[in-house]
């Protein structure tokens, strides 16, 4: 059955299925013009679809006609039953529209990249080479701009290196895909949220990082107005809260949106907590949300008046 984590990756490669092709262009994969990227049905076999069920399948259309076929793949560990299932989505896929075909596997893991990778021995002389992504050659995402480009990709891209040696990279890297998400719709939000918090909760350095990032150093037009700004105004709250009234608003469902993510739909006596809440203690939520483990948690700075008071 498969895993939550590959039912989530492949979700945000059918969701951004433009993404196929730009991996395969980071690859070097020589493709076709086309004007149209189709997606359509990823069984390969009339007779046993169970059997040959690719995870997603996509065209290259040009003027109406499909010119590549693209079989993407999410694979998480090795199964010598893959090396005997691949060829045949290829070459069924290939017959049944007459236009070429290629394998696109996404791992997240070096040795199941490295496995992955190897020309399969069809027979004496044939050969079949899936194209793989995973860390090593996973482009590199680390602008704001370019992560609201294709959201998908920068989250991807955040995915598959949260565990970089370079955790300055690695915080820029899940910094943008955060960012890019402020304007997507609450389920892909929900979800790429989530899909993060659960890689960088396994690479404690950049989660620490990236939330820093945010609470003080990213410079962002995101950061700017939901973190620095609330942390700058928080101070003089008393002197501009008539100024700050607007952004305030605005913070505050950006940080109901993220705890909604994180933890579900939220009851309306914390909806009000929330809401009620003033800039310092905003802050500490947004510092909390990704680390704690229940809503009391991260809401924990809302509970206590002396830490509230004291900023902490």
């Amino acid at each position: 059955m498969p895993s939550h984590l590959h039912e989530s990756l492949l979700a945000l490669l059918r969701n951004g299925s433009a993404s196929a092709p730009d991996l395969l262009q980071a690859l070097d994969v020589p493709l076709p013009r086309y004007d149209e990227l189709r997606t359509e049905s990823a069984d390969m076999n009339d007779l046993n679809p169970a059997e040959l069920r690719a995870d997603l399948v996509l065209f290259l259309v040009r003027e109406s006609r499909k010119v590549l076929g693209i079989i993407v793949e999410v694979q998480l560990g090795r199964d010598k039953n893959r090396l005997y299932a691949w060829p045949a989505y290829i070459a069924n896929l290939r017959a049944r529209h007459r236009c070429p075909v290629c394998l696109l596997v996404i791992t997240t893991k070096e040795r199941v990249a490295r496995w992955a990778a190897k020309p399969i021995q069809l027979g004496p002389g044939t050969l079949c080479k899936p194209w793989v992504i995973s860390p090593s050659n996973m482009p590199i995402i680390a602008e704001a701009r370019q992560a609201q480009e294709n959201v998908e990709l920068a989250v991807l891209s955040a995915v598959e290196h949260c565990h970089n040696p370079d955790v300055e990279l690695a915080k820029r890297i899940a910094s943008a895909a955060i960012t890019a998400m402020d304007g997507i719709d609450d389920e892909r939000f929900t979800l790429y949220f989530d899909m993060i918090r659960r890689y960088l909760s396994g690479a404690p350095k950049v989660l620490e990082a990236t939330m820093n990032s945010f609470g003080i150093q990213y410079q962002s037009d995101f950061a700017r107005r939901y973190v620095a700004e609330g942390k700058a105004e928080g101070k003089a709250e008393g002197k501009a809260e008539g100024k700050a009234e607007g952004r305030l608003e605005e913070r505050v469902e950006l940080i109901l949106k993220f705890l909604t993510a994180r933890f579900g739909p939220l009851p309306d006596k914390f909806q009000t907590r929330v809401r009620s809440a003033q800039y310092a203690d905003l802050n500490i939520v947004a510092e909390q949300l990704l680390t704690a483990q229940t809503l009391d948690q991260a809401l924990s700075a809302l509970y206590d008046p002396l830490r509230s008071a004291n900023g902490k």
